[in-house]
């Protein structure tokens, strides 16, 4: 386990520009492009976005693997527990250092230190760990009671792959590793219903196509478990690559991220999905499935990956300029855009109106809402503010 402590974190204002929507759309004004360096900025579309950033949003650059090894540290999960602190963020894939063909990915913690008047964080020690046994390339991240859920993509041998939970001092637990006796393809991201407890998760093809994986025995498809019973069922399919899923507030509604326009090796066809789909939860004897697939969004620079939404109902998704956000009717209201070309793959919400964005390379704190945010004695400890819920909507 390596470890590194940094108190160089320094809070700056961010820029905000507002979109001229006729402008941009008539071709009078072109798409805004990130400058060089490590700044980033805010798109306004409309007033709403207008008051989720507040009149003075900062950034904080809190960690950075530009100059240094250029390792692809700060890719997915990005799961912060309020109650301690702490946020867990996997990397994208490492090449092994072993004689080893397969590449690793590595679970970043970040334990954060906070100035005792307000929300800023000062200082953070950073510690890359090797995951735990049977959690084999994982991916996307829940909290989950006292720690986490996981996401283990799997290894090229059998048997390997699912949703794990894992405990802060204790070893990881298997939930669901397999669909009848046939493995996932490589679970990908998971949320966890506030109603009822179930583990909802979504299972691409990525891990065969970027080659550590083996051969795919099942649709990409979305998946509910239930703990407390061990049901396993399909609730949706037809996708070209599901990937994020989030509940609206009251989970009358599920949105799930389809990145069909990026195969595992790095080429995209631009012709195939880049697309959030909006889907409606009933019941019927007193069980939950989706229906009324639409179409609530096409991400308007590349992909959509991970996805959450707002207590008010908006849609935030991390895309290749950053972070694109709609109202839920699916009007784009604004962006975050991260310097570079790498974008953001997941996020999360913190507590005081922060996001930390995951950017490769670069993880950045966002403060929202007013600036410095309530301080740390004035929220809940859940992860949530007036205008955004970071707790278990999703991921």
């Amino acid at each position: 386990m390596t470890t590194f402590t940094t108190t160089d974190i320094t809070e700056l204002p961010i820029e905000v520009h507002h979109v001229d929507r006729i402008a941009e759309s008539n071709g009078s004004i072109k798409p805004f492009k990130a400058p060089p360096g490590d700044a980033i900025t805010i798109l306004s579309y409309s007033p709403d976005f207008d008051a989720i950033i507040g009149p003075s949003p900062t950034q904080s650059l809190l960690l950075s693997t530009t100059t240094s090894s250029k390792n692809p540290f700060f890719h997915e999960a990005c799961v912060y527990l309020p109650a301690h602190n702490e946020l867990y963020i996997t990397s994208n894939l490492l090449q092994s250092s072993s004689t080893s063909t397969y590449p690793t990915i590595l679970i970043s913690r970040l334990k954060l230190t906070r100035a005792p008047s307000s929300n800023t964080i000062t200082s953070l020690e950073w510690a890359k760990l090797r995951p735990p046994q049977g959690i084999d390339m994982p991916n996307g991240g829940v909290n989950y009671k006292d720690g986490l859920l996981l996401c283990a993509q799997g290894s090229p041998a059998p048997g390997t792959g699912g949703i794990y939970y894992m405990p802060r001092n204790a070893p990881p637990k298997a939930l669901v590793t397999n669909w009848h006796g046939r493995d996932f393809n490589s679970v990908n991201d998971v949320v966890v219903s506030k109603r009822d407890g179930s583990i909802w998760f979504t299972d691409p093809c990525y891990g065969y196509e970027q080659g550590f994986r083996r051969r795919p025995e099942l649709p990409n498809q979305v998946y509910r478990f239930e703990p407390d019973t061990g049901e396993l069922r399909v609730v949706a399919g037809e996708f070209e690559r599901c990937n994020g899923i989030c509940f609206a507030p009251g989970e009358e509604r599920c949105y799930v991220t389809d990145t069909g326009m990026l195969y595992g090796d790095g080429g995209k066809d631009l012709q195939r999905p880049a697309t959030i789909y909006a889907f409606d939860v009933v019941r019927t004897s007193s069980q939950p499935y989706l229906t009324n697939r639409r179409t609530f969004a096409y991400a308007s620079n590349h992909l959509p990956d991970g996805i959450k939404c707002d207590t008010k109902g908006n849609v935030y998704a991390g895309t290749g300029c950053g972070v694109e956000v709609w109202n839920d009717g699916g009007s784009l209201i604004g962006k975050i855009v991260v310097p570079g070309n790498q974008g953001v793959a997941n996020f999360c919400f913190g507590v005081g109106a922060e996001l930390f964005l995951c950017g490769e390379q670069r993880l950045w704190r966002v403060q929202l809402g007013g600036g410095k945010g309530k301080g740390k004695e004035e929220v809940d400890g859940k992860g949530e503010w007036e205008g955004v819920r970071g707790d278990l909507l999703g991921l």
